[in-house]
């Protein structure tokens, strides 16, 4: 009986040590070195080295003058990292019907000169409530008023958004997207940051 209890408690200690120290030190110690932006975050930074977010997490933007991210339900406010999840509403929902109604309505007002059907990813909320990513379509779609609130021409706001269009991982997994937070950055780069407004920082 000892000699089992001994074999049973070595084999206890060495399955902690292995498991629970060296085996989480190697990984972490290697995502540091090989991927290190990445293991911390994706942590986004502005012009002046002040941290405005995650390029893994989508955050509100309602100036006119910034491309706006699609719809959350993460959180009563929407954009909570600490309560993510979706809505939770089937397409026979009540309260998901007035709510797509709703935001059609605000989309419509918002972006007068916006040509064409509202796309998807404007109206639905993801999965995770936080997808920082627009399709190309969502971001062009908004163009007309962002170039209108920044006063450029529509076809400047359009080069910066194009250029920031990402390919599918690998050439084959997923679709084309913008990151949200990236583009309004590379707009303020790029433009300046329209009088009186804000700066682009980390949601609380």
């Amino acid at each position: 009986m000892k000699d089992t209890f001994l074999i049973a408690l070595r084999t206890t200690l060495v399955t902690l040590v292995v498991t629970g120290l060296v085996y989480p030190l190697l990984v972490t110690g290697a995502a540091q070195i090989l991927f290190g932006r990445k293991a911390n975050g994706s942590l986004v930074a502005d012009e002046h080295g002040a941290l405005v977010g995650s390029a893994l997490i989508a955050q509100s933007f309602v100036s006119p003058a910034y491309v706006h991210a699609r719809p959350s339900a993460a959180g009563s406010n929407g954009y909570d990292a600490a309560a993510s999840s979706g809505s939770n509403l089937g397409p026979t929902s009540k309260k998901l019907e007035k709510r797509v109604e709703t935001d059609i309505a605000r989309l419509r007002a918002e972006n007068p000169d916006a040509s064409g059907p509202i796309p998807d990813d404007l109206l639905t909320t993801s999965g995770s409530g936080l997808d920082p990513d627009l399709s190309p379509a969502a971001a062009l779609w908004q163009v007309p008023r962002v170039a209108r609130a920044r006063g450029l021409a529509p076809e400047r706001v359009r080069a910066v958004v194009e250029e920031l269009v990402e390919g599918r991982t690998l050439g084959f997994l997923g679709e084309r997207r913008v990151n949200v937070l990236l583009l309004n950055l590379a707009l303020d780069r790029q433009f300046g940051r329209p009088s009186g407004l804000p700066a682009v920082r980390a949601s609380p």
